[in-house]
């Protein structure tokens, strides 16, 4: 059989996918994905787009489609929602079920595991607490809410990159991976004072060009920080939000058991 008659790969089966924002990303990342799916690359439930705006770019730009629903409300609020319905099943069960985030956002799957922590020790101090090492990345910036933002590149990214193996800017291999970045940043805070994790939402390239993050992940973070926080009087939770290259982190603290 020559290359030619090789038969295609069967699509990238997915559930639902929550695209967070309906702006100009939010708007590339469903385009594309709705390309993906007419050529048979992938395929899903449905395109859940988050946005305050009920005439956002998504809604002005694209004309409306089966599979597609805009969802005109606050990302926070729409995550506790989204994620309520999910229970206590086990995170394989949310394995297809995946979420896109925006470049240009807040840390959103940090704040809803803090406010579960919240949540789940009403009578704990909880609280994000600045990092006392830095990560050794090129790029290092903190935010005042204490949110590290990380990356790996000094220099400006392509748009929509695919973060490849062979890094397009410096045209040579890609060295480094943020999750093992995370870990032995993880270990050397745990040297210090305990720390647990890292919890980590690694977004990587699905198909044409978007990035996404599984909602198991996200349970599976929940449940490390309420294992952390049962077996530990006192312990941090290293959480970041990552691709290859860039992060979003947070150190999370839940302080010791109210007698």
């Amino acid at each position: 059989m020559s290359d030619l008659e090789l038969p295609e790969s069967p699509p990238l089966a997915l559930g639902t996918v929550v695209v967070i924002g309906g702006g100009c990303y939010g708007s590339f990342y469903t385009r594309q994905l709705e390309t993906a799916r007419e050529r048979g690359k992938v395929s899903y439930g449905q395109i859940l787009v988050v946005d305050r705006d009920p005439a956002c770019q998504v809604v002005r730009e694209l004309p409306p489609r089966d599979g597609r629903q805009l969802v005109v409300s606050d990302w926070s609020e729409f995550l506790d929602r989204f994620f309520a319905d999910y229970g206590n099943s086990e995170p394989a069960a949310a394995m297809s079920d995946v979420i896109v985030p925006s470049p240009l956002m807040p840390h959103l799957m940090y704040l809803w595991l803090f406010r579960r922590a919240q949540s789940r020790w009403p009578g704990r101090e909880i609280s994000t607490v600045p990092f006392s090492t830095a990560p050794g990345t090129p790029y290092d910036a903190t935010a005042p809410d204490h949110t590290r933002y990380v990356s790996h590149a000094d220099w400006i990214c392509p748009t929509h990159c695919t973060e490849p193996a062979r890094c397009p800017v410096i045209r040579g291999p890609r060295t480094w991976e943020m999750s093992e970045t995370m870990e032995r940043w993880t270990q050397e805070l745990d040297r210090m004072r305990p720390t647990r994790g890292p919890v980590l939402l690694e977004c990587r390239h699905t198909v044409f060009a978007v990035g996404t993050f599984s909602v198991a992940a996200v349970l599976a973070g929940d449940r490390i920080i309420a294992d952390a926080g049962a077996r530990a009087e006192s312990v941090d939770v290293l959480v970041g939000t990552v691709s290859a290259c860039h992060g979003a982190v947070n150190l999370l603290h839940v302080g010791p058991r109210n007698p």
